[in-house]
C-alpha cells in the first residue's frame, strides 16, 4: 500500500544488481560465455523512524560515469564492437564540463556490472572516465542533497520487525534519531574458541555463557542475582543464542573495543567453523566480514545497524592517548578498568575462570562492555558521530572521511554549476608549503603571551575566496583578460570573486558552530570544527580529486604572509615575538606583568592587530577580512630551549607558568614531561626542577639530591620506559633499537614458560635499562644501570633550563658524583 510520508534516519547503505540476463557479441576478448548478467540495480537503505526499522529500496537507479564529448565516436565504436546492437550502454549530451572546459557525455549503465566493463573497456583503449568511482548509493543520496535524515514515501509493507518500502522517493530532512545502542565483547581461549559473549544495552543486559546454570539456591547464585547469564550447552548453541538475542532487542548501534577485527572476526570466523549463517542484521541477513588483502584491517557490514569501534570513533572526534587499551582508556576517562587488569596474566585468568568460576568471567565478560558503554556516553561519541552524519553525509561508522565528507558537500553544488569533478591526479604531484613556523629565541622569559588566529586556514578561505570551482573560474578571467576580476593567489592561482560554494560553506559552518559553542554542544561543536579544519587538509591531499597545488599553496602562503606581517604589526607596538607556529605568535612584554596588566595588553593587541588586517584587506583586494585574531594565554614564566647540543632555538618545544583562578600550573609543549617515551624519573625532575627555576630558586640542592636519590635506587618504580614496537618483532632485522630487544627477550622467556607470545604483532612494550642493556620489566635479570638514567634522562632535561641561570648540569652534580 501506499504510505505517507515519513522520516528517519539513515543506518545503513548498500547497492546490488538484480539478475536477468542479456546477449552480448561473443567475438570480444572481454567475453567468457554467451550471455552477459544483464541486471538492475537495486538500492537498499535501512532506517531508524520513531516507529522502528524500516527498510527502503530503491529500484533501477542508473549507474553513471562521464567521458569527454571528443571521444564519443570511439567510445560508440568500442561499445557496438562489444554489446552488439541492442547495447545496455546509453550516452546523452549534458550541460556539464571538465575543468579544461571540454563538453562531456554521460554515460548511463543499468547496472553496476555494466558500468565496471564499460568502464575497463574505455580506459583500456584510451577513453579517460570522469567521476567512476562514485558509488551508486553515495551518488543517489549526495545529489538529492541527504545527510543522515531522510523523508520519504513509497509502497509500504510490513514485515516481522520492520517495514519494507519498495518504490521509495526521498528528500532531505534534518529528523534528529533517539538511536538504540548495544556494547559487544566476547572472551574467548588462546586458540580462539567462544566461551562467552557479553551484551550491554537499556534493552538488555546480559552474558551468554557456555555451561551448565548453577543450583539456583546454590550461595554463588544469589551472589550473582543481579547478573543475567544465558547458559548454553557449547558454542554453536551461544551462536544461535546471540542471533536470537538480535532477532529479539533489535539495536540500531553496536559498539565495542577493537569490537571489528577482534569480536566481529572470530564471530564471523566462528560461525563459518560451525557452518552457520551470523543472521544477526535485520530482515534476518547476515553479517558480512571482509579483510583488506594489503592492510589486514577487517570491515564489517550488517544490514540495518550500525557498528562503531571505540577506538575508531574516538580517534575520529580527534581523541589522544598514550595507550589504547581499553584498561588505559577507561582509567584515564573513568578512573575506573578491567576487573582483570594484569595483561600478562589475563589469559591465564579467563581460563582459570571459565574452568572453575564462571561468575567471574560474566562479570568481567559484562564489565568490559560496561566500560564502553561508559566510555562512549562520557564522550558523547553516538552523538559527535551523528552531528558528523548530518553536517556531511558520510556513514556514521566511516572512519576519517575528510575526503568523501568534502566530495560529498561539494559535488552536487559543483554540477548545478556546470562541471564535473576531476580525476585523482597520480602524476605531476607538486606538494604545497607546509604551515609557517618562526625561528625561535631561546631564553627564560617573563610574561610571555599567546596570540592565535581563530580557525586560520578556514578563514583565509572565506577572506579570500579560495575554492576549486573559483580557480577553475578565475583562470578563465585571467585568459579572458580580466585579471581585475579575480582575487590573486599563489603560485599562478587566482580566484573568482562570485563563483565559488567553500567560502560560504565554511562560513555557514563557523556560525553553526559559535552557536553550538553558545549553547554548550560539545559533541555538534566538535563535530563542526573537525570538518572545517579539514577542508585545508583535503585540498592539500594527493588523496583528494580536487587537490591543485595553487589551492592549497594559496592558503598556506597566504598564512606565511599573515604571520611574518602580524609579527611586524606587533613589534610595531614595542613588543618581541619570540615565537610563532602555524597560527599562533608568542609575545614577549619584555618585563614581567602582572596578570591584569598582561591581558590589557593581549586584549589592545588582537584588537589593533585585527582592526589593521581588516582595513588592509579591503583597501589592497577590496575583500572582507575573516581573520581573528585571538588573545589566548599569559605565560607568568616561560623557557624557550635550545635545540639539543645547539644554540640554535627548538620549534615546538617550550614550558611555560601560567595561572588559572589563582592556581599555578605547569605547561609542557614537546618536552620530556609531555612525552610517554621518557620516564616518569624525567617526568618529575624537570616538573620540579622548572618550577623552582620559575620562581628564582636555586636548584642546585635538588639537583643533587634527585642523582643521589636515584643512584640510592629510591626511585626503581620510576625507571620504566614504555614504548610502542611499530611493526611486527621478525621486521626489525638491521636496527635493533632498545624497544625491541626487551621484547625479544620477553618473547623468548614467554616460550620456555609456554606462555602465549606477547609481542609478535606490534604492541607496546615496557622495559628498563640494566648494566646488560634493555630488559622487560616482567623478567628483569640484571641490576638496573643507574647511569644511564643520570645521563639519558636527568642531563638533557636539566640542560634544557640551566644555562639560562648560569648553571650547567656536570658542574652540579660533580661533587656529587666524585663521592661514589
Amino acid at each position: 500500500m501506499s504510505s505517507s510520508i515519513q522520516q528517519g534516519f539513515i543506518l545503513s547503505r548498500q547497492a546490488r544488481d538484480v539478475r536477468s540476463s542479456f546477449q552480448i557479441n561473443h567475438s570480444h576478448s572481454m567475453q567468457t560465455s554467451d550471455q552477459l548478467n544483464h541486471n538492475k540495480t537495486l538500492i537498499e537503505i535501512w532506517l531508524a523512524t520513531d516507529s522502528g526499522p524500516v527498510q527502503l529500496l530503491i529500484q533501477d537507479q542508473q549507474v553513471v560515469f562521464f567521458i569527454t564529448k571528443q571521444d564519443q565516436i570511439k567510445a560508440e565504436q568500442l561499445i557496438a564492437d562489444t554489446f552488439g546492437e541492442q547495447t545496455p550502454i546509453q550516452m546523452k549530451s549534458v550541460p556539464l564540463k571538465t575543468f579544461e572546459q571540454n563538453a562531456v557525455l554521460a554515460c548511463y549503465t543499468p547496472n553496476n556490472q555494466i558500468s565496471y566493463q564499460a568502464k575497463q573497456l574505455f580506459n583500456q583503449h584510451g577513453i579517460i572516465t570522469f567521476e567512476d568511482d562514485i558509488r551508486l548509493t553515495d551518488r543517489y543520496l549526495m545529489e538529492r542533497f541527504i545527510r543522515g535524515g531522510v523523508q520519504f514515501i513509497g509502497d509500504r509493507t510490513q514485515k516481522q520487525g520492520y517495514q519494507s518500502v519498495r518504490q521509495a522517493k526521498c528528500k532531505p530532512s534534518d529528523y534528529k534519531p533517539n538511536l538504540s545502542v548495544v556494547s559487544l565483547d566476547i572472551e574467548c581461549s588462546e586458540k580462539g574458541i567462544l566461551y562467552s559473549v557479553g551484551l550491554d544495552s537499556t534493552l538488555d543486559s546480559r552474558v551468554i555463557m557456555i555451561g551448565e546454570a548453577p543450583n539456583p539456591l546454590a550461595p554463588t547464585q544469589k551472589k550473582n542475582e543481579e547478573l543475567h547469564i544465558e547458559w548454553v550447552a557449547n558454542e554453536l548453541a551461544l551462536l544461535k543464542a546471540l542471533i536470537q538475542w538480535f532477532r529479539t532487542f533489535d539495536p540500531d548501534i553496536i559498539i565495542g573495543w577493537n569490537v571489528i577485527d577482534f569480536d566481529f572476526r572470530l564471530l564471523d570466523k566462528r560461525a563459518k567453523w560451525h557452518k552457520l549463517p551470523l543472521a544477526i542484521a535485520r530482515g534476518s541477513q547476515n553479517l558480512y566480514f571482509r579483510q583488506s588483502k594489503t592492510t589486514q584491517q577487517g570491515f564489517v557490514s550488517i544490514p540495518g545497524r550500525v557498528v562503531l569501534d571505540g577506538i575508531d570513533t574516538l580517534k575520529t572526534a580527534t581523541y589522544h592517548f598514550n595507550s589504547w587499551t581499553l584498561e588505559s582508556v577507561s582509567q584515564q576517562l573513568l578512573g575506573e578498568g578491567k576487573i582483570i587488569h594484569d595483561p600478562f596474566n589475563r589469559m591465564d585468568e579467563i581460563n582459570r575462570q571459565f574452568r572453575e568460576d564462571k561468575h567471574s568471567l560474566a562479570r568481567y565478560n559484562l564489565q568490559d562492555c560496561r566500560l564502553v558503554t561508559r566510555i562512549f556516553d562520557q564522550t558523547h561519541l553516538l552523538q559527535f558521530a551523528i552531528e558528523r552524519t548530518q553536517l556531511t553525509g558520510v556513514e556514521l561508522d566511516r572512519i576519517g572521511g575528510s575526503v568523501a565528507a568534502f566530495t560529498n558537500l561539494y559535488l552536487p553544488q559543483l554540477h548545478r554549476a556546470g562541471y564535473i569533478a576531476p580525476n585523482l591526479q597520480s602524476e605531476n604531484w607538486l606538494a604545497s608549503p607546509g604551515g609557517y613556523v618562526m625561528d625561535s629565541d631561546p631564553g627564560l622569559y617573563h610574561s610571555v603571551l599567546v596570540l592565535d588566529f581563530k580557525s586560520l586556514y578556514p578563514a583565509i578561505i572565506r577572506t579570500f575566496l579560495i575554492d576549486p570551482l573559483g580557480l577553475v573560474e578565475g583562470l578563465q578571467q585571467s585568459i579572458g583578460k580580466q585579471d581585475d576580476q579575480a582575487v590573486a593567489g599563489f603560485r599562478g592561482g587566482q580566484f573568482h570573486r562570485d563563483k565559488h560554494f567553500l567560502p560560504k560553506m565554511i562560513e555557514q559552518l563557523w556560525q553553526a558552530r559559535d552557536v553550538a559553542k553558545r549553547n554548550k554542544e560539545a559533541a555538534f561543536s566538535q563535530a563542526i570544527k573537525i570538518i572545517m579544519n579539514s577542508f585545508y587538509g583535503v585540498l592539500g591531499s594527493s588523496g583528494c580529486r580536487f587537490f591543485d597545488t595553487r589551492l592549497a599553496s594559496s592558503i598556506t602562503m597566504r598564512g606565511h604572509e599573515i604571520m611574518k606581517q602580524t609579527r611586524v604589526l606587533i613589534e610595531a607596538q614595542g613588543y618581541q615575538v619570540i615565537y610563532g607556529d602555524t597560527d599562533s605568535l608568542f609575545v614577549s612584554l619584555i618585563e614581567p606583568h602582572t596578570p591584569d596588566k598582561a591581558d590589557k595588553i593581549g586584549h589592545h593587541l588582537v584588537t589593533t592587530i585585527n582592526h589593521w588586517w581588516q582595513q588592509h584587506i579591503q583597501e589592497e583586494f577590496h575583500l572582507t577580512s575573516a581573520l581573528e585574531l585571538e588573545y589566548e594565554t599569559h605565560y607568568q614564566r616561560f623557557l624557550m630551549p635550545t635545540i639539543r647540543g645547539a644554540e640554535t632555538g627548538s620549534k615546538k618545544r617550550y614550558c611555560g607558568m601560567i595561572v588559572e583562578q589563582g592556581v599555578e600550573k605547569m605547561v609542557f609543549k614537546g618536552l620530556e614531561s609531555a612525552r610517554t617515551d621518557w620516564t616518569a624519573l624525567s617526568h618529575h625532575f624537570q616538573q620540579t626542577l622548572y618550577n623552582m627555576v620559575f620562581h628564582d630558586k636555586d636548584p642546585q640542592s635538588f639537583i643533587r639530591q634527585y642523582v643521589d636519590d636515584t643512584l640510592a635506587g629510591k626511585f626503581d618504580d620510576d625507571l620504566v620506559y614504555q614504548k610502542r614496537l611499530r611493526r611486527k618483532l621478525n621486521e626489525y632485522l638491521k636496527n635493533i633499537p632498545p624497544q625491541v630487544r626487551a621484547a625479544k627477550l620477553a618473547d623468548d622467556h614467554n616460550a620456555r614458560l609456554g606462555r602465549p607470545l606477547q609481542y609478535q604483532n606490534k604492541g607496546r612494550i615496557q622495559y628498563l635499562f640494566t648494566i646488560n642493556g634493555p630488559e622487560p620489566k616482567d623478567y628483569l635479570h640484571s641490576p638496573i644501570d643507574y647511569q644511564h638514567y643520570i645521563d639519558k634522562q636527568l642531563k638533557p632535561v636539566a640542560d634544557a633550563i640551566l644555562p639560562f641561570i648560569g648553571l650547567d648540569f656536570e658542574s652540579v652534580i660533580a661533587p656529587q658524583i666524585d663521592l661514589f
